[in-house]
């Protein structure tokens, strides 16, 4: 009575063990090279960016920065950016809500306000023609704002005291 749970739990270990293991013939079509992954470009792609992601490199902690992504309509007939979001509240995008025409341009213009002081990496989502979406990405480093107002300036000082 004993054997039959050892049984069974040597079995379900066999099991887990063997699914885990896939093992293809040397030809069956797959590229087995694990350092370059096979990518089928997606021919039906009709929104293109001339790029996706912006480095805004340092910036002022508290002062908004922006960036106008373009965007170009490969395709032939008008595309419609349904939704434009980011991935937080310090992040604002804008665009146009009118269709963009067949080998048209547009823009996304993007706002970013820094509260917090580091590197930060945001992602704009971008929905289009309904069911479709793509990604674009700005990062840089927010360097802190000096505590408290300026220094004073000697000078100024000096001259408030002299009368003329």
């Amino acid at each position: 009575m004993k054997k039959l749970p050892v049984l069974l739990i040597g079995l379900l270990v066999a099991a887990i063990a063997f699914s885990q293991q896939t093992v293809h013939p040397v030809n069956d079509g797959h590229n087995h090279d694990t350092n370059t992954p096979t990518v089928t470009p997606n021919t039906d792609e009709v929104l293109k960016f001339k790029e996706t992601e912006h480095d805004f490199a340092k910036i002022p902690q508290g002062k908004p920065v922006y960036y106008s992504f373009e965007i170009v309509n490969t395709g032939k007939t008008a595309l419609k950016l349904d939704d434009v979001h980011a991935s937080c509240g310090c992040t604002t995008p804008e665009w146009s809500r009118e269709p963009i025409p067949a080998g048209g341009t547009s823009q996304i213009k993007v706002g970013y306000n820094a509260a917090a002081e580091g590197q930060f990496e945001k992602f704009i989502t971008i929905t289009y023609n309904t069911n479709q979406s793509k990604q674009i990405k700005i990062k840089g480093t927010v360097w802190k704002a000096p505590e408290g107002s300026a220094p004073t300036n000697a000078s100024i000082d000096l001259l408030k005291k002299q009368s003329f």
